[in-house]
């Protein structure tokens, strides 16, 4: 499985990168405002620091406007992703864009119908949205392992990508269930490195190597 991580943030996207395992990163506007920086000086600094797929997220609601921004955006740098909302407008722009050679995101993917529309249209990446789901009272992870059936009955080409990632179970449950990519928060990440087992081993090898070396 792929890991992304869901961030707009410089420092967090290099140090992701700088572990070895990042093939990837997704942005959306809210967390391109919270950097305060300029959108499209974000955008191309971030495809830039990373050797993969880089979703940028439009801001128009309309069909034209949609192609617009998305084939704009494609010339910022080559491994742009154009993430569309899956709308009714959004999925017309998904089987124009991805026409024209233009890879597409669609994002806020809460249903399998929803997902079977964006295999249909030809969309790059499919992003449902687990932790969102969760928080209603369904079960998000129960939605990839539905896309993942769907996606397979039919050969569809859209890689499945678990956005809405809250805690490391979430990422293990994803990769269990066969979703092609992960877009993870940095803390998230961060706590996929703990555990207390491996914090005492090292402890104890530390300690009898000292007791070891000061005889």
């Amino acid at each position: 499985m792929k890991f992304f991580i869901d961030t707009a943030n410089f420092n967090e996207i290099h140090e992701a990168n700088a572990l070895g395992i990042l093939d990837g990163v997704t942005t959306n506007p809210s967390l391109i405002a919270k950097e305060g920086k300029p959108f499209k000086e974000t955008i191309i600094a971030i495809c830039k620091e990373v050797n993969g797929p880089v979703s940028s997220e439009v801001v128009a609601i309309d069909y034209e406007g949609m192609l617009k921004e998305g084939r704009d955006y494609a010339t910022w740098a080559k491994n742009i992703v154009v993430k569309l909302p899956t709308t009714r407008d959004g999925i017309k722009a998904c089987k124009q864009l991805t026409s024209e050679g233009i890879k597409v995101n669609m994002t806020l993917v809460f249903s399998a119908t929803q997902a079977l529309l964006c295999a249909k249209a030809g969309a790059t990446y499919c992003s449902p949205f687990i932790g969102r789901l969760d928080d209603i009272a369904q079960d998000g992870m129960e939605l990839i392992r539905e896309i993942v059936v769907i996606y397979e009955n039919y050969d569809y080409k859209t890689e499945i990508l678990t956005a809405s990632v809250r805690h490391p179970l979430h990422v293990v449950q994803a990769a269990m269930a066969g979703s092609h990519v992960a877009t993870i928060p940095a803390k998230v990440i961060d706590q996929m490195f703990k555990h207390p087992l491996t914090d005492k081993g090292l402890e104890t090898f530390l300690s009898d190597w000292k007791k070891a070396n000061s005889k």
